[in-house]
């Protein structure tokens, strides 16, 4: 548990988390959980969205931090980054905890649990872990790493001093503030854009689609490296409409050489969504031909 590095003091022991665009005012004087939506699972009114957040007597709390539930060697493709460091193997970090409660998460298990899990392993542990191992980055993935920014943060400034590259895998939903704090350290990112609909981000995964084009924007007038990824779920965002305001977003709004990944969506694996039939690899194909023609120069299928 550590003091959270981004909130704001309000009046009556409330505090508002500046971590994410949610920007949850949190009372803990109350228990009817949060001020948003997902109170399905965050029912303590003292934890934000995430639920690994905590106002404590006024003060806000990361109850995560240095506590992961995941320690791996991946590949780096598996990020998915195919034009960042390709052919290495990067170590992958996660702790419980997300701002979204996406109905298609195939990471569910740890990603809207309440229960901190993991033995404690401290930034520098990890740091250690990598250069033992002789990888050159560091990648905060599996979960939201937006979630667990003090602990991701005071590893990826030893990371930094050390050589290895920071990667963040993503939804996007951050604050400015966030954005701030973490970009100095920050090499590169693959950031889900899941539909163009605010509406699908509103339904299906608790949060709103501007913030996530936000951060995208800003990533990009950072030069930080950029990939980002779109999974294809059968009648809820596969329509040639979506593809194409995606892709025309990716050309004019980011870099026509911003990488693309279409992946394909598995019922079986998802959260809420074992009812719907897994993604046609003709639908996957059908927004590859839309990128191209939109003038994408990588798009990649993924899960094929």
């Amino acid at each position: 548990m550590k003091k959270a590095y981004l909130y704001k003091k309000l009046k009556n022991n409330k505090v508002q988390c500046q971590n994410c665009a949610h920007y949850c005012v949190i009372d803990p004087s109350i228990n009817s959980g949060s001020t948003l939506s997902k109170t399905e699972w965050v029912e303590d009114g003292k934890k934000g969205i995430c639920g690994v957040r905590e106002n404590k007597n006024g003060e806000l709390y990361s109850l995560a931090y240095g506590r992961p539930c995941a320690v791996n060697i991946d590949p780096i493709e598996k990020k998915p980054l195919y034009h960042f460091l390709p052919g290495t193997y990067s170590l992958s970090i996660a702790t419980v905890g997300c701002n979204f409660s996406c109905h298609n998460c195939q990471n569910w298990q740890i990603s809207q649990t309440k229960k901190i899990e993991g033995e404690e392993i401290s930034p520098e542990e990890i740091v250690k872990i990598a250069l033992k191992n002789k990888l050159p980055s560091i990648s905060y993935t599996y979960t939201e790493p937006a979630v667990y920014s003090e602990y991701a943060l005071d590893i990826m400034k030893l990371a930094k001093k050390e050589g290895l590259k920071n990667i963040w895998v993503s939804n996007g939903f951050w604050s400015k503030e966030l954005f701030d704090l973490i970009s100095p350290y920050l090499d590169a990112a693959n950031i889900d854009l899941k539909s163009f609909d605010d509406k699908f981000y509103k339904k299906y995964c608790g949060g709103r689609l501007q913030p996530v084009l936000d951060t995208l924007k800003r990533i990009k007038n950072k030069n930080i490296w950029l990939e980002i990824t779109t999974l294809v779920i059968p009648t809820l965002n596969d329509s040639e409409e979506n593809f194409e305001k995606i892709a025309n977003f990716i050309k004019e709004e980011l870099d026509p050489e911003t990488p693309w990944h279409i992946s394909r969506f598995f019922g079986a694996v998802s959260w809420k969504l074992q009812n719907l039939p897994d993604a046609p690899i003709e639908t996957l194909k059908k927004a590859r031909e839309i990128g191209k023609k939109a003038g994408l120069k990588y798009i990649h299928l993924g899960n094929v």
